[in-house]
């Protein structure tokens, strides 16, 4: 049986990239962290050396990723908002950072303010929402 945790936390995950590829339809200074995976997953197959696949078979396999690892990753804020809203500053602040540090680029994540802010604010939110249903399905209110 799926624990309550991880489906929360699949609700967190999917509720932040349902935002992201919301806003960035519309918002020019969106976060593009669709970009940092996509350009993280080409790293990762050509140090395999693992012939890539085409765009949009790249895209998908980095939504795939983003997913499990931030429905994971939320699932460890359970039923505490404050747990919940350190972990999701945490990830926004890691989403802002890291992605320039790792080789990925600075823009899709940090290139304005807006863009640094919305970056945290959305997976502030993922946590936010992966706790109010963690905390639903258990129970707990």
């Amino acid at each position: 049986m799926i624990s309550s945790n991880f489906l929360g936390g699949l609700a967190g995950a999917i509720s932040l990239t349902a935002v992201h590829e919301t806003v960035r339809q519309f918002v020019p200074l969106a976060p593009r962290v669709d970009l940092v995976g996509v350009r993280a997953l080409r790293q990762l197959m050509n140090k395999a050396d693992i012939s890539l696949p085409g765009l949009t078979a790249q895209r998908q396999m980095a939504m795939g990723g983003d997913l499990l690892s931030n429905a994971t990753y939320y699932s460890l804020a359970g039923t505490s908002y404050a747990r919940s809203i350190l972990l999701g500053l945490a990830a926004g602040i890691g989403g802002v950072v890291l992605p320039g540090k790792m080789g990925l680029g600075e823009a899709p994540t940090s290139r304005s303010t807006t863009t640094k802010l919305l970056t945290i604010g959305y997976y502030t939110f993922g946590a936010l929402v992966a706790t109010a249903v963690t905390r639903s399905l258990s129970g707990n209110k």
